[in-house]
């Protein structure tokens, strides 16, 4: 289940919200919590690259990275867009919401990987980190933030003291979406993976998480259920996981 070339890499991962405000960034920081949990059961290290929290609770966007064997292909099977229904702790009416957030997840390629990226292609913006770390780091512009321009990616660092590491650690996320876009280039030309492509496209959830009326985790792709909900969101996500890695090894048979 894990042959595929990058599968034994680490891996850099990115939450974002989907519309719904407060209700969809507080599950965007479940979802965050979901992985950390999980990482810590696996024995993986992870580190927080870049944070934006949300106005009132939740986070707008987060991007961190998993270090250890088969990070990568482990967490790849988390691509896509979750759902959460749910009474909303943020309705004063206690109305039952329906919230989204989106997962990519990328190979933290090695350096020896070529991809070529152009300077004059880069628009580079520093400012001030809103992360913790102190003075020093709350008082300079040490956060940067790289576009690039051909491809629209932007990327970010805002966790390390000085400007030059954290251009370094985006410069390497930069790489590795690049890398990641031109795979599925290469993979659109030859028509390989195509239920995969499908699963990941923003319009299709993998999995819903479904706490009110009832309560049932379900993987849309496998048909999948875990009804301790409680569990999964506290990081026992790997029959998910390992139930797509078949189902996907299977299909390419």
């Amino acid at each position: 289940m894990l042959g595929g070339e990058n599968d034994r890499l680490n891996a850099i991962v990115s939450i974002h919200p989907g519309a719904g405000g407060t209700e969809a960034q507080d599950w965007a920081s479940i979802l965050l919590r979901m992985y950390l949990r999980w990482a810590e059961r696996k024995g993986y290290a992870t580190e927080t690259a870049d944070f934006l929290p949300g106005e009132e609770a939740g986070l707008k966007s987060v991007t961190f990275t998993v270090t250890g064997e088969f990070a990568y292909g482990y967490l790849k099977a988390e691509m896509g867009v979750h759902r959460l229904v749910r009474i909303s702790p943020f309705d004063a009416n206690k109305r039952r919401h329906t919230s989204f957030a989106s997962v990519f997840v990328y190979p933290e390629i090695d350096d020896t990987i070529e991809v070529e990226i152009d300077e004059a292609d880069l628009k580079i913006d520093t400012f001030r980190s809103s992360s913790a770390g102190g003075q020093h780091v709350n008082k300079t512009e040490s956060a940067i933030r790289i576009t690039h321009m051909p491809t629209g990616i932007v990327v970010g660092c805002q966790n390390e003291r000085s400007q030059h590491k954290n251009k370094a650690m985006a410069m390497k996320f930069l790489r590795a979406r690049l890398y990641e876009l031109k795979l599925k280039e290469q993979e659109e030309k030859m028509q390989v993976y195509h239920n995969e492509k499908r699963d990941i496209a923003w319009g299709s959830q993998i999995r819903s998480y479904v706490l009110q009326p009832y309560r049932l985790a379900k993987d849309h792709r496998t048909g999948i259920e875990m009804g301790n909900v409680d569990a999964v969101l506290d990081g026992d996500i790997d029959a998910f996981i390992e139930g797509f890695l078949l189902s996907a090894k299977q299909g390419r048979k």
